[in-house]
């Protein structure tokens, strides 16, 4: 399913020329309307400026994604990342602070275009 089904609210975010779909927390609707501009558009919504740092999160978690057709956990991000990033930085707490608005499940996902879960509050 490319939709979001838990979507109670749509709202539509200005990408270029386009007007995208999220639900209430800026889940993306259609998952085939992701594009690095959404992101871009999206973070800046959010008042987060993407580094290549987010951008290697954003790209792990869409790449997670469509091999395993679920949400990457942070764990696996760590598991990730540490060996790139080091220990200062290949953490959960680093991972956190790239992601103040609710970690890398929730505003990273956001931001990769990965809809939002049944289980997500």
């Amino acid at each position: 399913m490319k939709t979001n089904p838990y979507a109670t609210r749509i709202r539509r975010l200005r990408v270029g020329d386009r007007e995208i779909e999220t639900d209430q927390e800026g889940y993306i609707q259609n998952m085939d309307d992701w594009s690095e501009d959404f992101a871009y558009a999206l973070a800046e919504q959010e008042g987060l400026t993407l580094t290549d740092e987010h951008w290697q999160v954003i790209r792990f978690i869409r790449e997670a994604f469509t091999e395993h057709q679920v949400q990457a956990q942070v764990r696996d991000m760590i598991k990730h990342f540490r060996p790139i990033w080091g220990p200062d930085r290949g953490n959960n707490h680093h991972l956190h602070d790239l992601f103040p608005n609710g970690g890398p499940q929730k505003q990273g996902n956001r931001l990769a275009g990965i809809r939002r879960t049944k289980g997500e509050h």
